[in-house]
């Protein structure tokens, strides 16, 4: 049985770069592109009624921009979204990824890095350009403010927290490299991990490491299946909408 092409939705004000996308994505015998924007308010009309898997987002667009658009798209489940732009200043990263963006990636990418991009996007892993990256996740991990999802009275919790958590409160002992006086940041004694499970601490923590479910699976020795449970339920536990926000979260409460 032949597997499903990945489903693609190009949103780019400029109609040559969307024609030149189609040409690239429709090369490839597992993606199909199913539907083309001009703008952002377009991109959340044509999510509804197309249903993508995956919307290939330009960031500036006049009218209703790609961030907003994104923002829209993910928080009503209509599809992943992977930025694609050409330009990797720090406010676009950070509006796309608190927007709820599974990857951004410029323009300049390699088309084989495009479509292997969209692959890993539709089937649940984040992606993040080479060039951002680093630069990215340690902004992030300087403080809570700069989190999505992140707790801002998570960065000043003491060891009395920890201390005074109750007895059904988990993943309190945090892996190796937390410090005995639960000083603020170290592994485990973050308020936000205090719902996850030692396993889904394990998770969060290959995450912050960019692992896909593959590798994370591998490291755990676990199953893809389970891996991609895991990182669902870490998902929802947190309370963020992407893996990118996850690896945050995790450098930041110090995982990774």
């Amino acid at each position: 049985m032949t597997a499903r092409p990945v489903r693609v939705l190009l949103a780019d004000d400029h109609a040559a770069i969307r024609a030149g996308l189609r040409l690239l994505l429709d090369a490839a015998p597992d993606v199909e592109v199913v539907g083309e924007a001009a703008d952002g308010t377009a991109a959340v009309t044509n999510a509804r009624a197309l249903r993508p898997d995956v919307v290939l987002m330009d960031l500036r667009m006049p009218g209703v921009d790609g961030i907003e658009a994104t923002r829209t798209i993910t928080a009503q489940g209509l599809a992943e979204v992977l930025v694609l732009t050409s330009f990797d200043l720090d406010e676009y990263v950070d509006g796309a990824l608190r927007a709820g963006a599974a990857g951004f990636l410029l323009k300049s990418a390699e088309p084989s890095a495009l479509i292997d991009a969209v692959r890993r996007v539709a089937d649940g892993d984040g992606v993040l350009a080479p060039e951002v990256t680093r630069r990215l996740l340690a902004a992030f991990a300087r403080g809570p403010e700069t989190a999505p999802g992140a707790d801002p009275r998570a960065r000043g919790a003491t060891a009395g927290a920890g201390a005074a958590a109750g007895p059904g409160t988990r993943a309190t002992a945090g892996p190796a490299g937390a410090t005995a006086d639960g000083a603020p940041g170290a592994p485990g004694t973050d308020p936000r991990l205090a719902d996850l499970t030692p396993r889904e601490v394990d998770v969060l923590a290959a995450l912050g490491r960019g692992l896909s479910n593959q590798g994370i699976a591998a490291d755990l020795f676990i199953t893809e299946a389970t891996a991609k449970t895991h990182v669902s339920r870490v998902l929802a536990k947190l309370g963020v909408s992407t893996r990118m926000q996850a690896a945050i979260v995790a450098r930041d409460t110090g995982l990774a």
